[in-house]
């Protein structure tokens, strides 16, 4: 028991004490010595409850504190259990507090450093608020911050209705709108629903596909200028070595029969490291000079089912299941590079299912937000995490008869009728998407 407990305690004993004589004298009709016990009493009593009273009231602000997340103060513990655990909550709820914030600041900061646009809105009372927003979203579609959703309809109202669509639920989509009036810009656009007992929220990521292209076109752009350094160092060193040997030899006054062999197959050598040279360049010429398309109205069906019968004969070679799922779709494009594109794909699917018992190549023709999706899927091998940033770029490939430049080809052909050519990995294979527009 420590000491404001005693006192207390006192208090209380002498209220009792005094009590007991006031009663005492009050059956005496000792009016005097009534009152006076009966004022010690009463004043007894009013010390005990002031002192049990300033504890409760330290506690209560204390936890007041707690409440209103005020952590300005310096509360010390006293010899009393109530204040001093209410002290110690405090200084907890303290220490996690701050490492929240210190958490939200360092969150806050990394999101700030994207380069993808990001808002978070949050669901109260069946409406929603601006959770988070990072300046890249806002630079994107040149808006202030507001704390208010509705505040965004005014702003930027197309926006605004494309989120309303998709009912905050999970989405991804691209569109195409005017920021302040300017020529439309495409943006994709990504949704995603968190959910918990009590909260609820939609975090909306958005990346200009322009900036997405020049990003994509800096990397191919350097990883093209890697393989074409190697390609020609592998050609050009050797055959630099054997040059250098020629000459020693023709520069002898006497030419033996071993060095007149050596020279032969030197020059053999030399020779084949220049048809793998001009072969490598007409390749490259190929994907740089790219003809124009000749655009006509055609049927997406009838270029599934030529570039079908032209693989027939492989796919019944190798036992591989054709599954179809085709839309009756019609297209503004080069019949012919279609096809080959198509080809491409197919050629590819057949490799990556050559070692599967059950062989399946799925192909499917469908709408989907205003634009036309022609995809090729496999049960294949898949890609591997390591190299499917690498997929498209020219000259690179995994088989040892390849000249990687198929997907390479494709995706210009694609892009050349103003499309996109997509690789998503499945849980077994691969699926590749060329998108174009109605």
């Amino acid at each position: 028991m420590n000491k404001q407990q005693i006192i207390w305690l006192i208090f209380i004993l002498l209220a009792i004490v005094s009590g007991i004589f006031a009663f005492d004298f009050y059956t005496q009709s000792k009016w005097i010595n009534f009152g006076l016990f009966t004022a010690v009493s009463i004043g007894c009593i009013i010390l005990a409850q002031i002192s049990a009273l300033s504890f409760i009231q330290k506690s209560e602000k204390i936890l007041l504190a707690i409440q209103k997340k005020d952590f300005s103060l310096f509360p010390k513990t006293e010899e009393n259990n109530l204040v001093d655990n209410a002290v110690k909550l405090y200084y907890q709820s303290k220490e996690e507090y701050l490492a929240l914030s210190s958490y939200k600041l360092l969150y806050e900061e990394i999101l700030n450093q994207l380069e993808i646009g990001l808002m978070i809105l949050s669901e109260k009372n069946n409406q929603w608020e601006v959770f988070y927003v990072n300046p890249v979203f806002l630079e994107i579609l040149q808006i202030p911050k507001y704390n208010s959703w509705e505040l965004y309809e005014s702003k930027t109202s197309e926006f605004y209705k494309i989120i309303e669509q998709t009912n905050y639920e999970n989405s991804q989509e691209f569109f195409d709108i005017s920021i302040n009036e300017n020529v439309k810009q495409s943006f994709s656009l990504r949704t995603k629903k968190v959910q918990n007992v009590k909260n609820r929220f939609c975090i909306i990521s958005l990346e200009s596909v322009q900036k997405i292209i020049e990003q994509k076109e800096k990397l191919a752009w350097n990883n093209l200028m890697k393989v074409i350094s190697h390609e020609l160092l592998n050609t050009l060193t050797p055959v630099n070595s054997l040059i250098q040997n020629l000459e020693y030899i023709a520069n002898q006054e006497i030419v033996e029969k071993e060095d007149q062999q050596e020279m032969k197959e030197s020059l053999m050598i030399i020779n084949s490291k220049s048809k793998q040279l001009l072969n490598f360049v007409d390749d490259y010429r190929q994907v740089a000079e790219l003809p124009k398309p000749v655009f006509k109205n055609i049927s997406l069906t009838q270029i599934v089912e030529s570039a079908l019968n032209f693989l027939k004969p492989e796919f019944e070679k190798n036992q591989i299941k054709i599954i179809n799922y085709l839309e009756n779709q019609m297209i503004f494009a080069d019949q012919k590079m279609i096809e080959r594109c198509l080809i491409n794909l197919y050629l590819n699917a057949i490799y990556a299912v050559a070692d599967n018992s059950e062989r399946i190549i799925k192909t499917e023709i469908k709408t989907f937000n205003k634009r036309i999706l022609l995809s090729v899927e496999d049960n294949g091998i898949g890609i591997s995490n390591e190299i499917k940033d690498k997929i498209f770029l020219p000259f690179f490939t995994t088989r040892i008869s390849g000249s990687g430049i198929g997907l390479t080809l494709s995706k210009s052909i694609i892009e050349a009728h103003k499309g996109y050519l997509n690789y998503k990995p499945l849980e077994k294979g691969s699926r590749f998407e060329m998108w174009f527009l109605e």
